[in-house]
């Protein structure tokens, strides 16, 4: 429990080194200019032609947007950032039960991304656990919060609801048969609190690498506190929240499934002077899912494939040791012309 920063943080009173990034990873005191042009997408207020369409483009451009009147009340989405707070305000003796062992432990607090690995922190812990389907998980989630099983258990539900639907549109948009997304693809939900201490100097720290997502479908809860960065052209800009909205972000698998016409695009956290808590909600395939372009988005004399064949769980591995050692994932799974010949 030692390892969890936010046990830590009320009485550091400066970065501790083994968290210092060297100055070509580190963020700075350069400002980081707000990103304007992220599509904002009214998810209720549109025909469901022109919604498709937005989403498809904001899919392609920049494998992000904003949500808006998505249908996840209010106060729901501000009980689940109350809510996520207050486990890391738990006694040190409720989380220690819940402190995560290792990478298979399904129901926990983590540490940093890998601390035993990295070579530096980031300023950053989670709490995480399986969502879906909630009658299956739900007995394993913390009692304490009171209202935990009860906010999450509902914020699950709606958000892989809305979850869904997206990638129903995303679907059609591509020109796959109905329901392609269902099933394997989106069998399992993983749900993360992000907390994100004050931090004495936030320009040596990172809250997270330069990466992005490995799963099917991000929706993030990101509440009041900007952190998130998003690389556009080589240069990193601010996603700005936007009272009751979900940023949602395309990610490595549909980059994969769609055969690169939709965009997985790499972002980043970084940490604050004030504290940040975040809800994010993972859409992901079974762990045994076979990754690779449709079929019927490819052929091979003027569409061929760009990446291999693959299981998730082999991917999941890969992505782990591509996060710690700072490199591209992608790169290992792509099909370079003379291995397509």
């Amino acid at each position: 429990m030692e390892k969890l920063i936010s046990n830590r943080c009320n009485i550091v009173e400066s970065v501790p080194e083994s968290y210092i990034f060297p100055p070509e990873r580190r963020p700075g005191k350069q400002v980081v200019p707000p990103c304007n042009t992220i599509p904002v997408i009214d998810f209720q207020g549109l025909h469901p032609m022109e919604l498709q369409h937005q989403i498809m483009k904001a899919s392609q451009d920049y494998g992000f947007f904003q949500l808006i009147n998505h249908g996840v009340s209010l106060e729901l989405m501000k009980d689940t950032l109350i809510v996520g707070k207050e486990v890391f305000e738990l006694p040190e003796k409720d989380k220690e039960k819940f402190y995560s062992k290792g990478p298979k432990q399904n129901c926990g607090f983590k540490a940093s991304v890998d601390y035993t690995n990295e070579k530096v922190h980031y300023w950053r812990d989670n709490f995480h656990h399986p969502c879906h389907p909630v009658e299956d998980h739900i007995h394993h989630w913390p009692s304490n919060p009171p209202r935990y099983r009860e906010v999450f258990g509902r914020y699950s539900i709606e958000v892989r609801k809305l979850g869904l639907q997206i990638l129903d549109l995303i679907c059609e948009g591509l020109g796959l048969e109905s329901g392609y997304f269902r099933e394997g693809l989106s069998q399992n939900q993983l749900m993360i609190i992000n907390h994100y201490p004050a931090c004495p100097d936030p320009s040596l720290v990172l809250g997270l690498p330069k990466h992005g997502d490995p799963f099917l479908l991000t929706l993030l809860n990101q509440g009041e506190v900007s952190g998130l960065q998003v690389l556009k052209d080589q240069q990193w800009l601010s996603v700005e929240p936007l009272p009751n909205a979900f940023v949602v972000n395309i990610n490595h698998m549909l980059q994969i499934i769609s055969n690169g016409k939709l965009k997985s695009a790499d972002h980043r956290v970084v940490a604050s002077s004030v504290e940040r808590t975040t809800v994010v909600s993972f859409i992901q395939p079974s762990i045994d899912s076979c990754i690779e372009p449709a079929k019927s988005l490819v052929n091979e004399s003027s569409n061929p494939p760009l990446y291999k064949s693959f299981t998730f769980s082999d991917f999941m591995t890969t992505h782990t040791t591509a996060l710690r050692e700072g490199k591209d994932e992608l790169e290992h799974y792509m099909i370079i012309p003379s291995q397509a010949s």
